[in-house]
């Protein structure tokens, strides 16, 4: 059996919780642009850990409004920014995992860069990471497999030697499709049924030192 030796990162609802800060902030911000949100919870919880332009055309935000609502709506997620705190024991995992020789750990997320930057500023831990993969990095998104495979590729790696670690189906689905191992953030996901198949259920981030 191949050793996992390549670790591969979601950010939202995997390394930090920031449900409360993005998703009660889309809605506020459709309804104020006139897109009703009937069942709020099934909403949040189906667009959240997708890139915001595909959460509001998924929602069916028509295209030529899309840019503008999405800088409003993340101008006030960023309000409430206060609400978003790592999940417990994700430093001490990562310190671990980035300490163990011949390990490689990245990211692939569907952020923006600019996103990406403030959260590295903000977490110490975000520097154990060799590669970042962002929304503008590829042209495809999760559940495509480009974020995940331009990940493997820049940390030298194999699909069949990595994992990608995630809270939602699309996450799963994008590991699938790109060959690797799929770790179940299972503590973080707004939906953890959804990815009760994954290869690796975690309970905990320190599970992954036992992959």
């Amino acid at each position: 059996m191949t050793k996992i030796n390549t670790f591969i990162f979601d950010i939202d609802g995997t390394l930090i919780d920031t449900f409360d800060m993005y998703m009660p902030a889309m809605v506020e911000t459709l309804r104020k642009h006139g897109y009703p949100v009937k069942d709020e919870q099934a909403t949040m919880k189906h667009l959240f850990g997708i890139t915001g332009d595909d959460a509001l055309r998924l929602f069916g935000v028509q295209a030529a409004e899309r840019a503008a609502i999405q800088k409003e709506w993340f101008a006030l997620a960023y309000q409430r920014e206060d609400r978003v705190k790592p999940f417990p024991k994700i430093p001490e995992a990562l310190t671990e995992l980035a300490a163990v020789s011949g390990n490689r750990l990245g990211v692939a997320t569907s952020k923006l860069r600019s996103e990406y930057d403030h959260f590295a500023e903000t977490y110490p831990f975000a520097q154990l990471f060799d590669t970042v993969i962002t929304s503008a990095d590829t042209v495809n998104h999760k559940p495509d497999p480009e974020p995940i495979l331009a990940a493997v590729e820049k940390l030298g790696a194999r699909p069949e030697e990595s994992v990608y670690v995630g809270d939602t189906v699309n996450d799963l689905r994008a590991a699938k499709a790109a060959g690797v191992k799929f770790a179940g953030a299972l503590y973080g996901s707004a939906n953890p049924d959804a990815i009760k198949d994954a290869d690796y259920p975690l309970t905990s981030p320190l599970d992954l030192l036992k992959i």
